[in-house]
């Protein structure tokens, strides 16, 4: 059933894309870039390439406006164990991890308005979990009001933020002209985790089977949600640089940047509104996950390739429940068993490095199926798609560098996946 419109499915993409790493990767990037307005151009390229891989993925959706993403572009494009490795990784990591990390992260937040929370922040972590997962169980209707509201709050806070904060707030323009040389190595380096900061431009993606009239609207979705992010992104750290020099930046800890940004511009009075905006913020993101995730194993079961029950739609509610209670199940594994640090690292490299695969099979498909009618074009095709995956590349190349056993143990986990899909693919179908 196709209910969402151009605006919902451009929520799902905001809310996934926007969560903790836009509150601590400038600080990474300060670090590598000791100069504003490289530090703003590092983020506007980011975004550029981020846009790039979202009007490929608009393609590939209005060509196949099928539920699963890149599940669906990879089985066609380079066969069914491609599809079923990169479903796997996103169920055992990419979604399930991300909102496990996310959870935690909320349960912290809310830690300080509730102080006894402290002691069971991994039960507040998975009460989040499994509120969300009920209401995107119980509907699509529930399910998207619930998102875009929270997806509201978060865009509105967003803007009232930087609103005040350059009208109001007690920052010095002049930290924005500041600034020292930058080489261009860093300056490629920061790129790495700005990329990461962008994860979730594809979203939409994901629910193109429940997108009215997929051919425009997804494509409308995925344009919108990015070039939101992107002028989001730009803004914040304009309003960092606003309120602290970049030196200033570099060195503040983790999770340190909103709180000390909030400080410097309004007082101390302005943290627990900050806290608020991040506890809605985190749950805007677990809400979008909830609901994408679970479309990429509705897809497998319906291919055979992953546990039958995911691939049937509720009769009540119309929605792939057994596919969102399994998600929910294994992020509450995930938040038992683990800290936060662990489960971002849990979630690496594979994200970017599916990402680039499902853009190759861009070039794959249009050179196999040419004459196909295709709704919707590329903008920039070759250059923008193959740029992306170039720029992936590294991203990936820089993991293996700079956390190769860590990389390792991913691609040791993609790879556990092999004889899983055989698994399924053996066992009988009813």
């Amino acid at each position: 059933m196709r209910r969402l419109g151009p605006l919902d499915a451009a929520a799902v993409v905001i809310s996934n894309v926007i969560g903790g790493g836009i509150f601590f990767v400038p600080v990474i990037v300060a670090q590598l870039v000791p100069n504003p307005t490289a530090m703003l151009g590092v983020w506007l390229l980011g975004g550029a390439l981020a846009f790039a891989g979202a009007m490929a993925y608009a393609e590939l959706a209005a060509v196949r406006p099928h539920a699963g993403g890149e599940y669906v572009y990879l089985r066609d494009a380079f066969g069914p164990l491609a599809a079923f490795l990169s479903g796997w990784t996103s169920f055992i990591a990419g979604f399930s991890g991300a909102i496990a990390a996310s959870a935690v992260a909320l349960a912290e937040y809310v830690a300080r308005f509730v102080p006894a929370a402290d002691r069971y922040r991994s039960l507040v972590a998975i009460a989040a979990i499994v509120a969300l997962t009920l209401i995107h169980v119980r509907g699509l209707g529930p399910g998207r009001v619930v998102q875009n509201l929270l997806a509201g709050l978060k865009v509105t806070a967003i803007v009232l933020i930087i609103a005040l904060g350059f009208t109001l707030g007690h920052g010095d323009t002049a930290n924005l002209a500041a600034g020292g040389s930058v080489a261009a190595v860093p300056w490629l380096l920061a790129l790495v985790p700005v990329m990461f900061s962008y994860s979730g431009w594809n979203a939409a993606a994901y629910v193109a089977e429940e997108v009215r009239n997929p051919g425009r609207n997804v494509p409308l979705a995925l344009g919108l949600g990015t070039l939101a992010v992107v002028v989001l992104y730009l803004a914040l750290n304009a309003l960092y640089v606003y309120a602290l020099p970049v030196a200033s930046i570099a060195g503040l800890g983790d999770g340190r940047l909103m709180d000390i940004v909030a400080e410097r511009l309004f007082g101390f009075a302005a943290g627990n509104l900050l806290a608020i905006f991040t506890i809605v913020s985190l749950a805007a993101s677990i809400s979008a996950m909830t609901l994408a995730g679970p479309r990429v194993y509705f897809a497998m079961a319906r291919d055979g390739i992953f546990v039958r029950a995911a691939g049937r739609v509720h009769p009540r509610f119309h929605t792939p429940a057994a596919a969102i209670v399994a998600q929910a199940a294994w992020s509450s594994v995930l938040v038992a068993s683990g800290t936060l640090s662990q489960l971002v690292a849990y979630t690496g490299f594979a994200v970017v490095l599916f990402a680039a695969i499902a853009v190759c099979a861009l070039f794959v498909l249009r050179r196999r199926d040419g004459a196909i009618a295709r709704p919707f074009s590329a903008i920039g095709y070759p250059w923008a798609p193959a740029i992306f995956v170039g720029a992936s590349a590294v991203i990936v190349a820089n993991a293996f560098w700079t956390a190769p056993w860590t990389t390792l143990a991913g691609i040791a986990l993609i790879i556990a996946g092999v004889p899983v899909y055989y698994a399924f693919r053996r066992a009988p179908r009813v």
